[in-house]
């Protein structure tokens, strides 16, 4: 059987990422397949486990190919930042933002040179990383510099189980804007090419014959431009054309049922014409389960979609279901990582 090796970096070592990853870890130890090394300092990890309330052995490893140790171990990668001083949990602190660094560029190398088969990340604080050097403003810049990538698009990936098990992929023509610059951005350019990019991430990631909804953005679709004309002028256009290049694409549908059109089967994914537009239905169907990839990289790439919680972090109230979702998320896709180096590889 073929094991599938990911590493998990751990983030920000003094925000919740230790804790989260420690026992996504502990809870995966031992499972056939696919073997999950955490990528990190293991002075934080060790503390994760401990705010946890673990009962496990960190085995501290040099390389990615090693044997699992099974049930009662879990595995981390020593990038070698903190040694055996910790920082205090919640406080911005440029070693931490080092640390943080460091994780990410040591897991994205070894998924570069296909020592591992994918990355999933923990949260990383910003103002850290930037005390630390970086001029990056968040892990989508970072990796993009890393593998060579100045596009890159968001999936999230949302499971209905009561619906068979169906993943909904959302997909976005516009992100981290306002609202007001996003509506100017919405041209009938931009939404195909985008809905040409969801088509081929959906391939990408094992879709055959991908049916994709393309979400309106005016209440009730427009109402044929008594609501407003987006739909008249930019989106209804763009599906057409798509569907003229033989892409199977649905919409414009209004925004207030096209996502759960796509929860109960009816689509593989929609296009979310802005960030709040698909962000809210699916955190509010599965806030735990919502997790992110990152489309367009060379690399395997999985995401919790939450930040560090500096309030919380260190005291094991940290809920771990978004990085397990991320990481078992990353065991689905890792079998079409020939698939993502060939599409989005240079």
């Amino acid at each position: 059987m073929t094991r599938h090796v990911l590493a998990l970096t751990l983030g920000d070592p003094v925000g919740i990422g230790p804790e989260i990853t420690a026992k996504t870890l502990a809870e995966t130890a031992g499972a056939q397949g696919h073997h999950g090394i955490a990528v990190g300092d293991p002075v934080a990890l060790r503390a994760g486990a401990r705010a946890m309330g673990l009962d496990v052995e960190v085995r501290v490893v040099d390389a990615f190919d090693v044997e699992p140790a099974g049930p009662g171990f879990i595995d981390v990668y020593d990038t070698g930042v903190l040694g055996d001083g910790m920082p205090a949990w919640g406080k911005v602190d440029e070693r931490a933002g080092r640390a943080a660094i460091a994780s990410i560029e040591v897991a994205t190398q070894a998924a570069m040179e296909r020592r591992v088969a994918g990355v999933v990340t923990g949260p990383i604080n910003k103002e850290a990383i930037w005390a630390a050097g970086s001029k990056h403003l968040g892990h989508t810049e970072m990796l993009g510099e890393l593998t060579g990538v100045t596009q890159q698009d968001t999936m999230f990936v949302v499971r209905n189980d009561d619906a068979g098990g169906h993943h909904l992929r959302i997909f976005f023509t516009t992100r981290h804007v306002s609202l007001r610059k996003a509506l100017d951005q919405l041209t009938k350019d931009r939404i195909l090419a985008s809905i040409r990019k969801a088509h081929t991430a959906l391939e990408v990631f094992g879709v055959e014959k991908p049916r994709l909804a393309v979400a309106a953005l005016n209440p009730h679709g427009g109402e044929n431009g008594a609501f407003g004309d987006e739909e008249i002028e930019h989106i209804g256009p763009a599906c057409d054309a798509a569907r003229a290049e033989g892409l199977d694409v649905h919409g414009p549908i209004p925004a207030d049922s096209v996502f759960h059109q796509g929860l109960v089967g009816r689509f593989d994914g929609v296009l979310s014409q802005f960030h709040d537009q698909g962000h809210i239905p699916a955190k509010t169907f599965d806030f735990d389960g919502t997790i992110s990839v990152t489309v367009g990289l060379p690399i395997l790439r999985t995401s919790v979609d939450h930040g560090t919680a500096f309030d919380i972090a260190g005291s094991g109230k940290a809920g771990h279901g978004t990085m397990l979702s991320a990481y078992l998320a990353a065991v689905d896709y890792a079998p079409f990582v020939d698939n993502i180096r060939k599409t989005y590889g240079s």
